[in-house]
């Protein structure tokens, strides 16, 4: 029996510890900058992307669209362009820096990139130049502006580690690319596994007044939808509690019910990041919440305006005890950058 008793906790222990967060560190998304018409992020594997601005002030264009340089940590990596916008079949994109053509890709349907020396160099020549042009079968289909690019870029190479280097865009120096440090290692989460079985059974109106009263958002729950609940596992209920609307955005307070139908007691969920949105440490508030139970994932996404060129999302695993952040991404200039920057990111495996 004692070997028996000393293997289940041996188990249990290490169940626990697969579960808990690697690190006693909570995530820390990497901040944007914006430099005139660009604005550039890395996230925490120091993966740079730097995204066009419309002018401030500019009016959204008939037909936006979307350019940025993204580049991956490391001495090896070079950097890629894309463009982005409504189209629809296949198209040659050429770019023109000062009038000079600096470099083509092919399109499919409003999509194209470019990779390798042609990205370096057409990075280069927006760094130094004054007027960049997007042409599509001998027509403009934008001009976006270069002011601010070399600023980003030079923030791109100061984050990772290229200044003074070989594979710098901008602060270039003797230093061969070999010296450039590499990325940081990634964080790794163990979601925990939803168990299969019947859907939770729907709260009592005795528990929606506790829930009410519990959340603070009482008000708000006599006007809207009843609270989602999701199964966590054979004892667990994730329930997003509707806390709020506006014209795009919909709040909602993640709590954690536990015990037997119409006596179920109430906690709030637990983030290792909190969401965006979150009044207080003690009181996590997402945004348009959307639950995945095959990844165990809980989305929220927000808006800063209703065309979606500005804003903030994050993805969290449900590792068993706590949801745990695993991918944000954010856009804090409303100009017209509907691509929103990645801030972090992290492996997830089961």
């Amino acid at each position: 029996m004692g070997d028996k008793r000393l293997i289940t906790l041996a188990a249990m222990l290490s169940a626990f510890i697969a579960s808990a967060p690697l690190g006693a560190q909570a995530p820390r998304p990497g901040a944007l900058e914006t430099y005139k018409d660009w604005t550039i992020g890395c996230d925490n594997r120091s993966r740079c992307e730097a995204v066009s601005l419309l002018p401030d002030g500019g009016e959204w264009p008939d037909k936006p669209v979307a350019l940025g340089l993204v580049r991956e940590a490391g001495g090896a990596a070079d950097p890629e362009i894309w463009v982005s916008r409504d189209g629809r079949g296949q198209e040659e994109v050429s770019f023109l820096v000062d009038g000079r053509r600096i470099a083509t890709a092919a399109g499919r349907d409003g999509e194209a990139r470019l990779q390798g020396p042609q990205a370096a160099a057409l990075a280069i020549a927006m760094a130094r130049g004054t007027k960049l042009e997007l042409r599509s079968a001998g027509a403009v289909i934008a001009r976006p502006s270069l002011a601010g690019a070399a600023a980003a870029m030079r923030y791109m190479d100061a984050r990772q580690g290229r200044a003074g280097t070989q594979a710098a865009l901008v602060a270039t120096g003797a230093l061969a690319a070999n010296a450039v440090r590499p990325a940081p290692p990634l964080p790794l989460i163990r979601r925990a596994v939803i168990p299969a079985g019947a859907a939770p059974v729907t709260l009592w109106r005795e528990e929606l007044a506790a829930l009410g009263k519990f959340t603070g958002c009482a008000d708000e729950m006599r006007d809207a939808s009843p609270p989602e609940l999701h199964r966590l596992s054979k004892t667990e209920t994730l329930v997003l509690v509707p806390c709020g609307a506006g014209a795009y955005n919909y709040s909602a307070v993640p709590v954690i019910a536990t015990g037997i139908p119409g006596r179920r007691s109430f906690r709030h969920a637990a983030f290792d990041y909190q969401p965006g949105w979150s009044e207080d440490a003690a009181h996590p508030t997402l945004v348009n919440a959307s639950w995945t139970p095959e990844s165990s994932s809980l989305e929220s996404y927000a808006k800063g305006r209703g065309i979606g060129d500005c804003g903030s999302s994050e993805s969290y695993v449900w590792d068993g005890i706590r949801f745990r952040l695993a991918s944000a991404s954010a856009m804090g200039e409303c100009r017209g950058a509907w691509h929103w920057i990645t801030t972090w990111s992290a492996k997830v495996v089961p």
